[in-house]
Order: structure tokens, then C-alpha cells, then sequence
């Protein structure tokens, strides 16, 4: 299936009239198809809010577009640090997606009654607990929310395989019971949350072009990992009830299994971000179609020769098991490729095909990131786009000074 039924030569025409005024580097969000991508979210959630993934936008302007809407509720960060800064900006349920060590964050986090209000941070062994009291200053007493993490890899064969990113060490509903009850008996935290992320399901994509018998072979996997995903999320949420009953949410999903996620009754929110920008990634899946939001430019600086152009950079590569599919892809105009020798250079990308001959010094050449919000960490600014227009510039998280991780 293909991932977007735009026409792609349209949009090309439209990018480069809407920054003929804008030298490349750069790079730009297209907001009809940002919006039509949190339409779709919408529509998948099934009623149920989504929690915008900040790691995956990485530009305040856009997060708070994306709450703006209904059906999205409360922003999921990345660092302690991060939360921060987002609750001082107005943002009112921040839930940390992953455990922190940041002692001047915890310090001031349990100073303030404001930040211990909007902040709810995330615990998968007691001994975090300790740091947290460790770092409190004097008079630090602000009751710290958090949300307890548990483990969803799929473990077939009897346990002798493990299908799944490795997280929380908890994997057992006692295991997480038992860290509820040592939250609720501990001053000064509250349990307001269970999250589990699915990223064997949310993240790995089911219809991969070309790859027939994978694709098969992951499609059996997940409809396996959802059923005994959803039988053992009720059994964690049914027994950290017991130990918590104020349990305010659970969490769980990513933007590949947003519809699955929704029609289990045990959660109450499924988390989402990459599906507002959708990169290549997130190309190989058959239970959404998305729209590319999110390009940048780099500008052609060389002819070298007949079928080939050079342009500036574009060496960004995105984190995770290094392989071609981590390198962004040439995307307009439509028919080029990297040269196999040289792949996407530090400062320079030769890029091969029959479109090269009518590329001329100057004109862009527009790129998807493989990732979604690490493309930020390259840009200061993102263009929004509406038709033909640059509507608004907006800063990125790194244009605003801020380098998370």
C-alpha cells in the first residue's frame, strides 16, 4: 500500500514557490498535512485521548497546535529536563516517558507545587524512588506523581524468545503490584499512572515494500503480540488497581498501533507524535496512511556529470540499528538515488538518476528523514506551510536553545 496518494511533482512546485525566497539548509512542515495526519490519529484513538510524544515533534508550536486540537490531551517528554520547561510554558500534564538520574531536575521539581502538579515522572524499580528523596532539597515536600513502566516484550516458545525493545524489568503483574504498594506506602509520591509502550507493534512496520515473507512473518508476530499484549495488560492494570485504586491513566500504543491500542478496555490514553510528521519509517504499515508533513532542503552545488548532482550535507542519520533505512531518502523531485559508494555525506550527497540533468545550481532537492523529530535537532526553524505560502517560522526546540538529549 502506498503510504500517501499525494501528487508528489504538485507538491514539489508548491515547497519550492512557498521558500523561493529561503536558501536551503532548511527545513519545513506542511500543515495541511500535518493536520490531516491528527485528523487521522483521531479517527484511529476511537474516542480515547491521544498523548502527543514530544521527542517525536520537538518544536513547541506544533505541540500546542496538535493540543489544540480535540481528541489530543497532555504531551508524553523525553527528559526530566525537558518536562520542565514544558510545564513553565504553559503545558499542563507532562508524563515523562522514561526514567531520569537528573538530580537538579528532581531537586527542583519537588520544590515547586506548580511543577509537582503538571509533572508525572516514570518509575520501574524502588531504588528511583531513592534518588528522587535523596535529591529533595530542605522544605522539599511536594508530593512527585508517578507512573509505573512494565515490560511488553513478546516472549513465545515458552519464554525462550524475547520480541520486543528492552525496558522496564518488570514484566509480571505481582511485579508491578508489588512497586504500586511500595509507592502508596512511601511519603511524599503517588502512583497516577501505568504505561506500557508496544513498540514491537507500534514501531515496526508490517507491509515492507519488496519483502513479502518478512512482512507475513511480522504481521503473524504482532496479531500474536496484540492478543497476548491485551490479555496481559488487564491482568497488570487489575492488579495495580488493588495496590493503587486513585489510578488516574494507562497508557500505552505508538503511532503504528493507535487503533489496536484503543480497543483495549484496560487503557485509557495511547501515546502518539512520529504520525503527525510520518517518515520514512513509518512507510510499511497497513493499518494507516499517512501524509509526509515534515521535509528539508539541501541545496544542488555541483554537476559532476551527465545523471548526477551534488548537494550540501544531508548526512543525518537516525538512532537505532544502523542500516540504510536510518539515512533519510531523496524524495523530490521523484528519481533520484545515492551513489552506493557514498550513501549521504557529512558535507556533500552526490545524488544519481535521470531528474539530476534537470536539477540546476541552486534549485533544492527535498529530503524525508528516516525519523521524526530527530530531523529538529539538525534545524533551528521549521517553515510552515499552507499551499504555496510560508505562513510562519517557528523555532525548534534546538532554535530555542534547547538540546535535550
Amino acid at each position: 500500500m502506498s503510504p500517501y496518494t499525494c501528487d508528489t511533482a504538485a507538491d514539489r512546485a508548491r515547497y519550492d514557490r512557498a521558500t523561493a525566497h529561503l536558501d536551503a539548509p532548511l527545513a519545513l512542515v506542511d500543515l495541511d498535512a500535518f493536520d490531516a495526519n491528527a485528523a487521522d490519529l483521531v479517527r484511529r484513538a476511537q474516542g480515547k485521548p491521544l498523548r502527543v510524544a514530544t521527542k517525536s515533534v520537538r518544536c513547541r508550536a506544533l505541540l500546542e497546535r496538535a493540543l489544540a486540537r480535540d481528541g489530543f490531551a497532555g504531551v508524553m517528554s523525553y527528559t526530566l529536563a525537558e518536562s520542565l520547561w514544558l510545564a513553565r510554558s504553559g503545558i499542563e500534564d507532562v508524563l515523562l516517558a522514561y526514567p531520569s538520574a537528573d538530580r537538579a531536575g528532581f531537586a527542583e521539581l519537588a520544590a515547586d507545587p506548580k511543577l509537582a502538579a503538571a509533572v508525572t515522572v516514570m518509575v520501574d524499580d524502588v531504588a528511583q524512588l531513592e534518588l528522587i528523596d535523596a535529591a529533595r532539597p530542605v522544605g522539599g515536600g511536594e508530593e512527585i506523581r508517578v507512573c509505573l513502566e512494565w515490560d511488553t516484550a513478546y516472549r513465545p516458545l515458552g519464554g525462550r524468545v524475547r520480541i520486543g525493545a528492552r525496558r522496564s524489568p518488570m514484566a509480571r503483574p505481582e511485579q508491578v503490584a508489588a512497586l504500586a504498594r511500595a509507592v502508596t506506602r512511601r511519603p511524599g509520591f503517588r502512583v497516577a499512572g501505568l504505561m506500557a509502550y508496544e513498540g514491537h507493534v507500534a514501531g515496526v512496520g508490517d507491509a515492507v515494500a519488496g519483502h513479502p515473507l518478512r512482512s507475513r512473518a511480522v504481521q503473524a508476530m504482532q496479531a500474536a503480540a496484540r492478543r497476548d499484549l491485551a490479555r496481559r495488560r488487564w491482568e497488570v492494570v487489575r492488579a495495580v488497581r488493588e495496590a493503587a485504586p486513585d489510578l488516574e491513566f494507562v497508557n500505552g500504543g505508538g503511532t503504528g498501533s493507535v487503533q489496536h491500542t484503543a480497543a483495549e478496555a484496560a487503557v485509557t490514553e495511547i501515546a502518539a507524535g512520529s504520525g503527525l510528521y510520518v517518515p520514512r519509517l513509518f512507510d510499511n504499515y497497513r493499518s494507516f496512511t499517512g501524509r509526509p508533513a515534515a521535509l528539508f532542503a539541501q541545496p544542488v552545488v555541483r554537476r559532476p556529470g551527465a545523471g548526477v548532482v551534488t548537494v550540501l550535507g544531508g548526512g543525518y542519520p537516525a538512532s537505532g540499528v544502523a542500516g540504510r533505512d536510518r539515512s533519510p531518502v531523496p524524495y523530490l523531485p521523484e528519481g533520484l538515488r545515492y551513489d552506493p559508494q557514498e550513501e549521504a555525506g557529512e558535507v556533500q550527497t552526490p545524488l544519481l538518476g535521470p531528474a539530476a540533468d534537470r536539477l540546476r545550481l541552486g534549485d533544492k532537492v527535498w529530503f524525508r528523514h528516516a525519523k521524526a523529530g530527530e530531523l529538529c535537532e539538525r534545524f533551528a526553524a521549521l517553515h510552515l506551510v499552507e499551499g504555496d505560502r510560508v505562513v510562519a517560522t517557528v523555532p525548534t526546540y534546538r532554535g530555542e536553545g534547547r538540546t535535550f538529549l
